[in-house]
Order: C-alpha cells, then sequence, then structure tokens
C-alpha cells in the first residue's frame, strides 16, 4: 500500500468564500488542468508545473481555526489530477471536530470520473460535485455555484444510493447584478499563506 502524499500543489487558497459552495467555505484551488476550457474563471491554475507545493496537514489546520465554515470547496485546476492528494486532505478535514461538508469541482462529467482510475477514492470522500468542463457558449451568471449551463450540481450522497446523477434541487436563480462568481484567482493572490 502506498504512503499517503503529505504536500499538495496548489494555485492558491480563499479562507472564506460564499460563491462555493453552500455556506461558508474554506477553498483549495489545486494547480494544473488539462481541461484548458475557453473562457475559464482561473486560467492561472492551467500550468501543472505553477503555483506551490503545501504541506496537507498545514491546510488542515488552517481550515481547524475557523469555527465558522460550513465545508470545504475543492476547485482548480483539476483536483481529479491530484486524487491521491486531494483524498488526504478530504480524510484529514473529515477527522476535524464537527462536521463540514465537501464540495469537488471538476471538468470531468461524474461519469467519467467513475471510469477514471482512482477517481472513486476521492468521490467517495465528497458531499457535492460541480461537474463538466466550463462552455463559454453556454455561461450563465444566474446559476449558483456553476458558472455554465452543461454544469451540474450533484448530491453525490444521494447519487451513490441512487446509482446514478441525482442533482442538488434547484433554488431560485439570482440575477446577475446581485451574484458575482467571487474572486479570480488574480484577487486570490493576496490570500495567499
Amino acid at each position: 500500500m502506498n504512503a499517503a502524499p503529505d504536500s499538495i500543489r496548489i494555485a492558491g487558497i480563499v479562507r472564506e468564500s460564499i460563491v462555493d459552495g453552500r455556506g461558508l467555505r474554506f477553498v483549495v484551488f489545486g494547480q494544473g488542468c488539462p481541461h484548458r476550457c475557453p473562457g475559464c474563471h482561473n486560467p492561472q491554475t492551467h500550468d501543472f508545473e505553477g503555483g506551490r507545493w503545501v504541506p496537507i496537514r498545514q491546510i488542515a489546520q488552517e481550515i481547524r481555526k475557523n469555527p465558522l465554515l460550513q465545508g470545504v470547496t475543492f476547485s482548480g485546476g483539476e483536483p481529479f489530477c491530484q486524487i491521491s492528494a486531494f483524498a488526504e486532505l478530504a480524510r484529514q478535514v473529515r477527522a476535524l471536530p464537527g462536521r463540514l461538508d465537501l464540495t469537488v469541482y471538476s471538468g470531468y462529467t461524474y461519469e467519467q470520473l467513475l471510469a477514471l482510475p482512482g477517481a472513486s477514492e476521492l468521490l467517495a470522500l465528497c458531499d457535492y460535485l460541480v461537474d463538466g468542463p466550463f462552455l463559454l457558449a453556454e455561461r450563465d451568471l444566474s446559476l449558483r455555484f456553476r458558472g455554465s449551463r452543461n454544469q451540474r450540481y450533484l448530491d453525490l450522497n444521494r447519487s451513490r444510493l441512487a446509482g446514478r446523477p441525482v442533482p442538488v434541487p434547484e433554488q431560485p436563480p439570482l440575477s446577475p447584478r446581485s451574484y458575482a462568481r467571487g474572486a479570480s484567482l488574480t484577487g486570490i493572490q493576496a490570500h495567499r499563506s
């Protein structure tokens, strides 16, 4: 059996976000993405040699410091390009006091992830998945936690029970004026550890 990784390559961290999943969230932006979606919100995350290595334990300790958090979000880049590292971080988050939910973003669809070697390890630890590539032609600022209409916001716990993708029930859409997708990684640079 392989030892758990002790570091993860990240592009940045946002310690308090309300736009990357339900409630107040700690967001880890993984570095490296094969999708390179035109119009991507975080193009700085594409380069697999960019970003920086951070000890996973250090990130978990930062998460533990904020008792107001409802959850943790793994974004990118593509978290499923660092499956073992994000799975280890997820395990450490699960071991923290309280119950933080875990959301993961992926440019792969749920169905593609089920066929991706090792992906089930990370999926099994997460509660929610926003899946599919960002498609500029389907961009929609009124969607919660998604950038384009093709992307799905899935309840992974219910999906596992049903044996099929189960979307999180839709809430009334927000107007583009009242909702901005949060800081891009350009804005995240000020929040880097």
